[in-house]
């Protein structure tokens, strides 16, 4: 895929944990961070959603309400 499933926020947008394939970085409380899944053609055009997620003690919450896919983005 063109870029990472999602990323942290914080006072740099794009920083730690990366949500990419082999990064064992463990999500803990208080971590906020990007989900961002995404539809490519190569060499033509993709779309991509964003939605953020902040760590509690009982797991992820939405910041953002999810869509139900990048097909459906207003659902």
């Amino acid at each position: 895929l063109p870029h990472r499933a999602g990323h942290g926020l914080g006072l740099e947008i794009h920083e730690e944990p990366y949500i990419v394939r082999g990064n064992a970085t463990v999500l803990e409380p208080g971590m906020c961070f990007s989900n961002e899944p995404m539809i490519v053609f190569p060499d033509r055009f993709g779309i991509r959603l964003e939605d953020h997620i902040h760590m509690t003690e009982t797991g992820p919450q939405w910041f953002t309400q999810p869509s139900k896919s990048p097909t459906e983005p207003f659902a």
